[in-house]
């Protein structure tokens, strides 16, 4: 990998560990400062900015190119982190949903990481650089929370206020790391008659890569989001579910080490179709075992590697479905597909939990999982040269 694609993976772990923290800290400074049942608003303002930001980052890598536009969400994940202090320190709840915006929108653009070190690295290497970016999530769910940790209580009568007050300082390293990275400028501008977009979005590789992300990312939100739920109603106290929700963090970005390697080594269709595998065997994992602590743990952690195939999967797909003038509106079409569905997801799976219980939850997974292997088998199918299905 070049010099390009670590600093990347850097950026990736500063920008993200931002986020990292606010998942800690959102629930718990909502309820303190609504003292009511909107304590998750601000987390479901922050996911829905996350996929509305996939406008603001189509216009601006188009217009500015990327480590512009990189700089761009750098600083609006800035103004986020001191927009929430501000709310903190004002105890009023309608700022600090305010701060959720732009926090959302910077987080992500911020995933257009992964699609800067595709175009940094050789063809032969886009799987791995855009697996070893992901792979910078790892630090995230280190630093993050390792801040929030050290900081919540240092200002008397503010908790977390001083968080906010150091979390700026990521963007800002971030910032300083992308002066000394060399990116991609603008796209050309395109010449003559444009592709219609419903032709691009119509491309069987498109098709593939958007399903693989979108399955791969929505069921393992959908999971996640409930699992500290469930093991609250089994009895586990909060160190428990932090366990297990770290182990599952740490299952999701630690192999981007190797998921370009194993890409590169077996095929992109296998690695997918191993990573709707194993989120099934999660699945499986829930509801055939008894609900002890070691059920959950290992549980998700499969389920963080079926995301890490599935997503780095579609990610590599995704970039054998335009040519260089439409990268920006192809990708910016994909990340705005995927995260609508995360925000959905985040929102339907505490519905379901508490309407039809654990097993419905579990079960809702399994359909999304089935249509995803389809669709890839079938794109696999597809894609075989003729003589080798004589």
């Amino acid at each position: 990998m070049n010099r390009n694609v670590w600093l990347l993976f850097a950026c990736q772990a500063m920008l993200h560990a931002v986020m990292a923290g606010q998942t800690i800290m959102a629930s718990l400074i909502g309820h303190q400062l609504s003292g009511s049942a909107l304590n998750t608003l601000p987390m479901a303002i922050q996911m829905v900015s996350v996929m509305c930001s996939s406008v603001v980052a189509s216009w601006a890598f188009s217009r500015f190119g990327r480590k512009k536009g990189f700089w761009l969400a750098c600083a609006i994940m800035f103004s986020g982190s001191l927009t929430f202090a501000t709310g903190v320190y004002t105890k009023n709840f309608a700022i600090y949903c305010l701060g959720a915006i732009p926090a959302g929108i910077g987080f992500g653009m911020s995933h257009h990481l992964r699609f800067a070190a595709a175009e940094v690295a050789a063809p032969d290497a886009r799987a791995r650089a855009i697996s070893l970016v992901m792979a910078g999530g790892v630090l995230s769910a280190i630093v993050g929370p390792e801040m929030v940790k050290q900081t919540h209580d240092l200002i008397t009568n503010f908790m977390f206020l001083a968080t906010y007050l150091y979390l700026p300082c990521l963007p800002m390293i971030a910032a300083v790391l992308l002066y000394f990275a060399e990116l991609p400028p603008a796209p050309p501008k395109a010449t003559g008659e444009p592709v219609p977009f419903r032709d691009i979005v119509a491309r069987p590789n498109f098709v593939a890569a958007v399903i693989s992300s979108l399955v791969g990312y929505g069921t393992m939100n959908l999971l996640m989001a409930s699992t500290p739920l469930q093991m609250m109603l089994c009895g586990f106290g909060v160190a428990a579910s932090a366990e297990v929700i770290r182990a599952h963090s740490v299952c999701m970005y630690a192999p981007g080490f190797v998921t370009g390697r194993l890409i590169q080594k077996f095929g992109l269709h296998q690695i997918i179709l191993t990573g709707a595998l194993l989120t099934t065997s999660a699945v499986i994992t829930n509801l055939w075992f008894d609900q002890v602590f070691w059920t959950f743990f290992i549980a998700l952690a499969v389920l963080g590697i079926g995301w890490n195939f599935m997503f780095v999967g579609g990610t590599t797909m995704l970039t054998t479905a335009y040519e260089p003038r439409e990268r920006v509106k192809v990708q910016a079409t994909h990340d705005f597909i995927v995260f609508a569905n995360v925000a959905m997801t985040a929102l339907t799976s505490g519905i379901i939990e508490a309407k039809w219980g654990w097993t419905a939850l579990n079960l809702t997974v399994l359909p999304p999982v089935v249509i995803a292997t389809t669709v890839v088998l079938w794109h696999w199918i597809a894609k075989r040269p003729r003589s080798a299905l004589a």
